[in-house]
Formats: C-alpha cells, structure tokens, sequence
C-alpha cells in the first residue's frame, strides 16, 4: 500500500478541528533539562479534550462522515483513549458511535466511552471484537473509523507536529510513542515538510516491540502477547502506517517496565504531570541519557493522562 497521507491533508484537518480541538500548551523544565542534558519542550496532549491526542484523529474522521453524506454512524474497535475519542466526536457530530471493548480493558476508560454517548460493546478478546465490528457495520450502516490505520485519523494526529513547530523553534529531535504508528506517521507527514531535517524517534516497549521488527522486515508483524503496562502500545503497525515510518523515522528506541515507571514517577513528583505508560515511554529515552538526544533540542508528545491508578 503506498503512501496515502499528504501535508496537504494535515493542514485541511487543522481546518476542521479549529475552535474544536485544544492547542495544547509546551512545558518546560529546568529540572528535566538538568536531569536529561537536553533542553526539552513537552507537548502536553494530556491537556486535550478527553485527555489524550486520539480526539483529533477520531473528530477528523468522523467530519467526513458527515461532509460526505455516508451515514449517521460510525463504529471503531477500542479499549481506551480513541473510543473515547470517537464517542465525543460523534456527539458533537451527532452521530452515533458504536465503540466495541476488547477484554482486557480499563473499566475507567470504558465508562468514559459510555459517558460520551457511545454505544458500548464489550467482548472476549481481539478476534471477537473483529467479528463484533462485521457485525456492527453490517447491522447499522456504520462507518468504520480505524484507531490508527485510517488516512483522516493520520492527518488529524499531525496537526500536533503543525503546532509544535509554530510554539517551538530549532527543533533537533521529536519523540514518541509507536503502537499502531497512527500518532507518528501524522507526526512524520507535517514535520518533514517543514523540517527536512528534524530527527523523529519512535519509542517502544521491551514487552511490546512489534514495531522495530516489523520496520526491520519492512512488513506488518502480529503482535504476540505483549507484555507490558503502557496500554496503549500493545497493537501492531498499520498497512498505511508502516510505509510511512520507513520513509521517515530516525530509528526506534526501546524502553523497559522499569523505565517506564521511573519516567511516570518523575513527570507526577518533578514535573506535576500525570501521564499514562504509553506517554512515559516517550519521556524515557531522556531520562537514562540517551547519547543521540543528550545537547539537543527535543520535543516530547505526551499524548495521555488516562492513567488507570488501579493497575499499579
């Protein structure tokens, strides 16, 4: 599958969600710079309505829905922050939106789907969900809205790089976390447009690195039994993500259990950010000193603050 995402298409979502989306604020921190040797600009999605960048993506989408007459409803298989997303977007939309759970979930995250007006279906495991969703869009006449593997999701998650160049000058160097690659292929897009030459990592769990192997192999690898607490991260790449990475990314830095922890710890007690694990993994890279961010300008996404307190 070729590339299918274009600048073009960022800055068209940037239309669509302004006055709708947050421009979510950059923090900086004389502690973390110490700490790190880096000078760091946190992009801090944690601000964003339902707490996390997945709105974007999820209202993009979902407007098209709309502007193109196909339906009053829209569908999506998620646990977490883009179900949630795709729940308030259809409200607002006035759509309806039909968000089936995957066991094992966040019941906090599951009753804030529920809380936005979504229909809520919640099944057994993946392959389930799979079968829920045929079922749904066939059904319903829904509209599959795809967490991360969707053109209009990509473009609405770039608008994040869009705003961090305009609040940041001088950028060397751009993290973030890589589970399906949605968030970093919308990232790649509007940065290398603007920037040929900024560097941007993605940053991955032990218990969860798909994505290395799969850019190594230059094919989509199945993500078996992921071990790890960043939830978020536990998908494979996209058919249409993993092109994009190839052509962009810098490299992957990996990250383990431990690490991912000690950045959450750091970011609650030195930073007053509560951020969950797939966010931490971002920040982490930082924290041991990794030697290509060390004396440089790097620019960090933050992209949730849905931490299930439970779990720890």
């Amino acid at each position: 599958m070729g590339i299918e995402v274009f600048f073009e298409d960022i800055l068209r979502a940037r239309e669509t969600l302004h006055n709708v989306s947050l421009i979510t604020p950059v923090k900086t921190s004389v502690a973390l710079d110490d700490v790190t040797s880096a000078t760091v600009f946190l992009k801090c999605e944690t601000a964003q309505r339902t707490g996390s960048f997945k709105f974007r993506g999820a209202y993009n989408a979902a407007s098209q829905v709309t502007a193109k007459g196909s339906g009053r409803t829209v569908a999506t298989i998620s646990s977490g922050n883009h179900g949630q997303g795709l729940a308030l977007a259809a409200s607002l939309l006035h759509l309806s939106a039909y968000v089936i759970v995957p066991k094992p979930y966040v019941p906090r995250k599951r009753l804030a789907i529920a809380q936005h007006g979504a229909h809520v279906i919640v099944v057994e495991d993946r392959a389930a969900a799979e079968q829920a969703l045929h079922d749904t869009l066939a059904q319903e006449h829904a509209r599959q809205i795809h967490a991360f593997n969707d053109p209009q999701v990509i473009a609405g998650q770039g608008t994040i790089m869009l705003e961090l160049l305009q609040q940041v000058s001088h950028l060397d160097v751009v993290l973030a976390p890589v589970g399906g690659g949605g968030l970093l292929s919308g990232l790649c897009v509007a940065a290398h447009h603007l920037n040929p030459h900024l560097l941007l990592y993605a940053c991955e769990p032990l218990g969860a690195a798909d994505a290395i192997e799969s850019l190594r192999r230059n094919e989509v690898l199945p993500m078996i039994n992921p071990c790890t607490l960043a939830d978020g991260l536990r998908t494979s790449l996209g058919s249409r993500t993993l092109p994009i990475l190839k052509q962009h990314l810098t490299d992957v830095l990996l990250v383990s259990e431990e690490e991912i922890l000690t950045a959450m710890q750091f970011a609650q007690e030195k930073l007053q950010l509560e951020i969950e694990p797939s966010s931490a993994v971002a920040l982490a890279p930082l924290l041991r000193r990794e030697p290509a961010l060390v004396g440089r300008r790097v620019g960090v996404i933050l992209t949730g603050g849905n931490v299930d307190l439970d779990s720890f």
